[in-house]
């Protein structure tokens, strides 16, 4: 039998987690999260994640700095960053974002890595 579970959030009661990020909806084997107006700043230390992330850009402007490519993201811009891939962001203008990561980032502590 087919799983019919329903799940439904509200973003204004989303945890958050230790960068910011707010956790949307999760499944088992995806999850979103929602990156909200992010201020510029200096990019953090670029980090290798054990998941895959596609995100669209909502608002604002960034750098995704990707193993030693640059790629402008502005609104409309969607992305992909592999599993393992060694990445930063440089956020240019206030930015607002939504990622999808499979398997879900925050399950198990692969945000922490």
């Amino acid at each position: 039998m087919a799983d019919t579970t329903i799940t439904k959030i509200d973003s204004r009661f989303s945890p958050k987690g230790t960068d910011g990020e707010k956790y949307l909806a999760s499944g088992v084997h995806v999850a979103m999260r929602l990156w909200e107006d992010e201020q510029p700043g200096e990019p953090k230390e670029p980090s290798a994640r054990p998941y895959e992330t596609v995100g669209y850009v909502l608002s604002g402007r960034a750098e995704l700095h990707i193993e030693g490519q640059m790629v402008l993201l502005e609104p409309g811009n969607s992305w992909v960053v592999p599993k393992g891939a060694s990445h930063t962001y440089k956020i240019l203008e206030a930015f607002s974002a939504v990622e999808a990561t499979t398997p879900p980032a925050q399950a198990h502590g692969r945000d922490e890595e």
